[in-house]
């Protein structure tokens, strides 16, 4: 997907709460081999890094758009590479701390993926995940919606972002099944409080909107912007908004 990372970056505050709370899960060690999945500008891989004393510290992510930004904040402690998630689990490379703060719900069938990750931690290793909980959250649900009815259900032939985003309780078995010592596992909500249902709009077209419009073109994609602008303002009439944005908090050890 095309991203901007203006765009992704006008709400980093709170984009960046939920990083902070998977930060203080980490087990601190000196001189651990560290991955960052999906690491974006690499801001927060820099964050993760300065907590590390001693570490080395990859990102990946597969954003050219996203990395050009990622130069300010490498040393000799920390390096970024383009690549994806996927690709990344092809080497037989095996990590201290595997960290992925909001990114591998845009990877589908984590029933596959979480194990495939987990073999590429090392013994008293430990996997750290955020993610959003698409399934549930409002801005998701309408997104879906919308492909499913007239115009976009013929343009996008059927399509529609199906998220691969499982419920806790299927982590934390996938956990269990794949010899975890201890794991933390829970949903949070972390609201946001914006100024109208536009700037709910500004927060998700950073996201959610992109992989939608890419796949249309000329009015259907300006169409589907103002229609989708629209429901949300329905949904959100009133200002300040609040939206209750609803995510996952993985850790565990093996």
């Amino acid at each position: 997907m095309a991203w901007n990372p203006e765009v992704y970056n006008k709400f980093k505050s709170e984009r960046f709460a939920p990083f902070y709370d998977l930060l203080a899960l980490v087990h601190v060690k000196p001189g651990m081999e560290v991955i960052d999945l999906g690491c974006g500008t690499g801001e927060l891989t820099r964050k993760l890094a300065d907590t590390l004393p001693g570490s080395n510290v990859l990102g990946i992510d597969s954003s050219q758009e996203m990395l050009n930004d990622s130069k300010a904040f490498e040393n000799e402690q920390v390096k970024f590479e383009c690549r994806s998630i996927e690709e990344q689990l092809k080497s037989d490379k095996k990590w201290d701390l595997v960290f992925s703060n909001a990114a591998i719900q845009w990877v589908g069938n984590h029933e596959v993926l979480l194990p495939e990750i987990i073999s590429k931690i090392r013994k008293n290793g430990q996997l750290l995940i955020q993610i959003p909980d698409q399934q549930q959250n409002i801005s998701n649900k309408i997104l879906n919606e919308m492909a499913d009815e007239e115009p976009f259900k013929v343009i996008l032939k059927d399509w529609k972002r199906t998220s691969p985003v499982l419920d806790i309780d299927s982590y934390a078995q996938i956990f269990f099944e794949n010899g975890s010592k201890s794991m933390t596992v829970y949903e949070k909500i972390y609201p946001l409080i914006l100024e109208d249902s536009n700037a709910l709009f500004d927060w998700v077209s950073g996201t959610a909107l992109i992989p939608y419009l890419e796949k249309l073109e000329g009015d259907y994609k300006q169409n589907f912007s103002d229609q989708y602008r629209i429901l949300l303002k329905n949904k959100f009439p009133g200002s300040p908004v609040f939206y209750s944005f609803k995510r996952i908090i993985l850790e565990a050890t093996f």
